[in-house]
């Protein structure tokens, strides 16, 4: 049996490419959630108008790999402390969040955030909220860097 989790952690691509790499991850997609728009596209995301911000929802196998073990690679790839951008990335489509799915992520979720706080000076801006829809990003976005390996040395 498989489980699923969604993280936003800036632009999806990278995040995307890292949560891949992990045993007992069985697929990643880039998407949209947190918005109040249907079906949203990227460009109607990258407007700030719909309230998404991109992330990916990861189906893992929990013998194989732990939500904890999940939320500490999150943390690790973006800089939590930063409110609605990540790098040269602006605006709150790019913001910190995990959605939760059950009430054992969101309990875990605040766990790890209050523990990952400890490693930083500032304050981290990460939202912890219930899981909303989740909306697959257009299909050029998905395993963006394997289509464009040119991509992954340029994005910062």
């Amino acid at each position: 049996m498989t489980e699923r989790a969604i993280f936003g952690a800036g632009c999806f691509w990278g995040v995307e490419a890292e949560f891949r790499k992990v045993e007992g991850v069985i697929e990643v997609a880039s998407g949209y959630s947190g918005g109040q728009t249907e079906n949203p596209t990227y460009g109607d995301v990258c407007s700030g108008a719909t309230g998404h911000a991109e992330v990916i929802e990861v189906e893992y196998d929990p013998s194989k790999v732990s939500y904890e073990e999940l939320l500490d690679l999150f943390w690790k790839e973006h800089d939590p402390t930063q409110l609605n951008r990540q790098g040269p990335d602006v605006g709150t489509q790019y913001r910190s969040v995990i959605f939760f799915l059950t009430p054992e992520q969101e309990t875990a979720a605040y766990a790890s955030k209050e523990k990952t706080q400890e490693r930083f000076k500032k304050p981290i801006a990460t939202q912890i909220v219930p899981a909303s829809e989740f909306y697959r990003a257009e299909e050029y976005h998905q395993r963006y860097f394997e289509k464009n390996r040119l991509a992954r040395f340029f994005s910062f």
